[in-house]
């Protein structure tokens, strides 16, 4: 495992919500990836092309309906895990606590915010904790949201938000899935970083998609 994480302090900056400085953001995050791991920062050319090219609240935009109103996925890693179960109360009491004894602002998202979750990484002192951390929460999660992206689960969001709420807002008409790519060059570098062998993670449907599938079909019975 590489011990020398502090990367992920700034990339945190990548998967939070966009500020006047965002795109300078991005290109620092480019520009560290395509050194460090030409491999994720392919993956991650995509996102890095395209979001200098949108105004700040084009930007703030395109991420709250990726991540916030009528969503593609959600950021908070516990609930793609584990949805309301009692599980996801177990890791946001866990994460309180790590963030605590690391000193790690959380500011108004919640402990498993994946931005807090990627700025406490390099400051657990346990790396023990801090692999299973980043293998059983964020990597795991990581490749669900991906996921996520794929045309055939946006449209089956699209239509439980259309049940549920009678419309749903227009998405951009080009690169509406673009944060996709961004999720995918982290997955890759944390895959790099922490030795983990894809192996590792059995494919299993997340339990935000299973929440949508059970509430499509109760909408339609």
């Amino acid at each position: 495992m590489n011990n020398t994480l502090a990367h992920y302090d700034f990339l945190a900056a990548v998967y939070a919500y966009p500020e006047e400085d965002f795109a300078a953001k991005v290109q620092e995050a480019r520009t560290f990836l395509d050194a460090y791991l030409p491999e994720a920062g392919r993956l991650f050319a995509p996102f890095a092309d395209f979001m200098p090219s949108l105004s700040t609240s084009e930007q703030q935009e395109l991420f709250i309906r990726s991540f916030e109103v009528q969503a593609v996925t959600t950021l908070d890693l516990g609930y793609v895990l584990f949805g309301d179960d009692y599980k996801r109360g177990e890791l946001l009491v866990n994460l309180n606590r790590e963030h605590r004894e690391a000193g790690n602002e959380c500011g108004i998202e919640l402990a498993d915010h994946l931005s807090n979750v990627l700025r406490l990484l390099p400051k657990m002192q346990d790396e023990a904790l801090r692999e299973e951390l980043a293998r059983l929460i964020v990597w795991a999660a990581l490749k669900r949201m991906i996921r996520g992206f794929e045309p055939e689960q946006v449209e089956l969001k699209d239509n439980f938000y259309r049940k549920k709420y009678k419309t749903i807002l227009d998405r951009p008409k080009d690169n509406y899935t673009i944060y996709a790519r961004a999720l995918e060059a982290l997955y890759r570098l944390l895959q790099f970083d922490f030795g983990f062998e894809e192996r590792e993670l059995p494919e299993q449907v997340s339990d935000f998609l299973k929440n949508l599938h059970t509430e499509v079909k109760l909408e339609g019975d």
